[in-house]
């Protein structure tokens, strides 16, 4: 009987350390998160300066600047981050929303009066450093996500997460062939519509 109490105190305190171990796990990639969103608004409130200004020389270019629009919208949706298809849904909007600022500043290029413009230098400037920081925020975020992963999909935390409700999430990484592709500057502008001079 003693024998028995000891073995099942030991499971007990194994079982409460994974639990302890996947509930750590999961707080830090949640604050992983947060701080990827911290970073991530940054790039929101400089895009409608950034399309304002770009709006005014980039006339053969507005379906560029309405996709950008709406993938700020899209991104900015809120979202349950204990939903893995929502946090990936969330994840895959922000990886849109990277590809195409960088195809409008590829774009820029093109056009003498917005590259000199002083204010769009220093616009890209900004969205330059902020693309640092979330890259940044992606190794730590895709790191504490990997430690959390390996803990709920390892036994016994795969049995000790199903009971505590805890579950994978994804990593942040850009998935759609199409965004990691690089800006062909020639297919926008050999549309048969001469960019301004």
């Amino acid at each position: 009987m003693t024998t028995l109490l000891i073995i099942l105190g030991i499971l007990a305190g194994v079982a409460y350390g994974w639990y302890v171990v996947l509930i750590r796990r999961r707080n830090r990639a949640r604050e992983a998160l947060s701080s990827i969103d911290v970073q991530l608004q940054k790039r929101h409130d400089l895009l409608p300066n950034i399309l304002q200004l770009a709006d005014q020389f980039m006339t053969h270019e507005r379906d560029l600047l309405t996709r950008v629009v709406e993938l700020r919208n899209e991104a900015q949706k809120p979202y349950d981050p204990d939903q893995p298809e929502e946090v990936r849904r969330h994840l895959d909007a922000e990886g849109g929303l990277q590809a195409g600022l960088r195809q409008l500043f590829a774009l820029a290029e093109n056009y003498p009066e917005l590259r000199s413009s002083e204010t769009i230098v220093e616009a890209q400037q900004t969205f330059n450093m902020v693309e640092g920081h979330i890259s940044a925020a992606r190794r730590f975020y895709n790191s504490a996500v990997t430690a959390l992963n390996n803990a709920v999909q390892i036994f016994p935390g795969s049995l000790i997460a199903g009971m505590a409700g805890v579950r994978t999430m994804p990593f942040f990484e850009i998935e759609d062939e199409a965004v990691r592709k690089r800006v062909d500057v020639s297919d926008y502008l050999n549309r048969g519509e001469p960019a301004p001079q």
